[in-house]
């Protein structure tokens, strides 16, 4: 029996503007998300968010607060994710490229002017109305 996953994405928030990049490789690639992953066995949400935003952007979480949550079946890749949302809002460091074999690159966006295609979760949060 096939269990769902459990993912954090981190919606890293500057002067009204989001955080994404155009994933590449993994379930998703060419759609634009949110920094995030899996979480780890025993892990908790924010040690996951500080650990997954340092991997993949090198910016060191702050201070965040919990979001919404979604709930996404990838079909084409037999994959079901409980996705959970963190909002950040401080953070520290220089904006990098730090797994370019993940990810063609990152770029703020407005929210009014977000670019398709979303990542799935990110497109089920956002069909919601959610902003943060």
């Amino acid at each position: 029996m096939r269990l769902p996953k459990v993912g954090v994405g981190i919606l890293v928030v500057k002067d009204g503007a989001l955080l994404l990049g155009k994933r590449k490789g993994a379930h998703g690639a060419g759609s634009w998300a949110a920094p995030g992953g899996k979480l780890e066995f025993g892990e908790s949400f924010e040690a996951c968010a500080r650990r997954e935003l340092f991997e993949e952007t090198g910016l060191h979480l702050q201070a965040m607060k919990f979001g919404p949550y979604t709930n996404d079946l990838f079909e084409a890749e037999n994959e079901h994710y409980l996705t959970a949302f963190v909002i950040v809002e401080q953070f520290s460091g220089t904006l990098s490229l730090m797994e370019p074999e993940k990810c063609e690159g990152w770029q703020w966006f407005d929210f009014m002017a977000l670019p398709a295609p979303l990542f799935a979760p990110l497109q089920t949060l956002f069909e919601t109305g959610f902003r943060p």
